[in-house]
């Protein structure tokens, strides 16, 4: 048994009931492509290739190689690297495969850059993921609800986004301080036509970035005046907050006065 280092903010998920489940909601077939993130002790990876697809698993724990090699095959690939650091379109380009998944338990430290970086790529078909209880909800909020906010905007810009079910504290070794959930993501059959990701995700932080007052007060006037010619259109009033404002109608008003 290897002891999880804090430092990767690990986890390890021990329930096989919770694993079963993870399995259970993936459709994937032989001439599909896996990557899973932060395999640890192979847990969900020994399942996972029972799919019969491609496999590639990025650990950046070195400790876990005796473990782990011992799954390695010509379809499941270990790859000890930092996902962050890790250049995906180069690396996709050795394999060939019909869609593109994504299966993680994620450190709660690092899923929101994690998750940025793989929705951004455009490229990943469906993505099943264990992140913190909380973030769950922010990701997969619809507008007017609490948890609705930045991330969940770019988040359903090209992804729709559902929680699957509630993981609790103790199906994990160490058992960490909060619930965790998994949540589905697959790619929009027609996604956003978006001018720039950049600039789109400056002028949400701006309207989200302090959630209790109106759009104006965080906008400014200027802004605000300039943007609401768009908003008025669909009956929206001068108090509306950000978190009343669905993904489609940022991205029109982002497209067509930010610049």
């Amino acid at each position: 048994m290897i002891n999880a280092k804090k430092s990767f903010g690990q986890n390890f998920l021990k329930d096989q009931n919770i694993i079963n489940k993870i399995i259970n909601s993936i459709n994937i077939t032989k001439d599909d492509l896996i990557i899973e993130i932060g395999p640890g002790m192979g847990a969900l990876t020994s399942r996972l290739k029972e799919k019969g697809a491609t496999l590639i698993a990025f650990e950046i724990d070195e400790r876990m190689k005796p473990i782990l090699s011992k799954l390695e095959d010509d379809r499941t690939h270990i790859i000890y690297k930092d996902i962050l650091s890790v250049d995906l379109s180069s690396e996709l380009k050795k394999y060939s495969y019909n869609k593109l998944f994504v299966v993680a338990n994620l450190p709660y430290y690092i899923t929101t850059p994690i998750v940025e970086k793989l929705v951004t790529l455009n490229i990943i078909d469906e993505m099943t993921i264990m992140v913190q209880n909380e973030v769950a909800d922010r990701f997969s909020a619809t507008p007017s609800s609490k948890s609705y906010g930045m991330m969940s905007v770019l988040l359903n810009l090209n992804y729709d986004i559902k929680k699957l079910f509630v993981v609790k504290n103790t199906c994990f070794d160490p058992i960490p301080k909060v619930d965790s959930a998994v949540i589905n993501m697959k790619l929009k059959d027609n996604p956003v036509k978006l001018d720039d990701y950049n600039t789109f995700k400056e002028f949400i932080s701006k309207c989200f970035s302090q959630k209790r007052k109106t759009l104006k007060n965080n906008l400014g006037t200027e802004l605000f005046n300039k943007v609401y010619e768009e908003l008025i259109k669909y009956n929206y009033p001068l108090t509306v907050r950000a978190e009343e404002i669905p993904c489609d109608i940022y991205v029109d008003i982002c497209n067509k006065y930010i610049k």
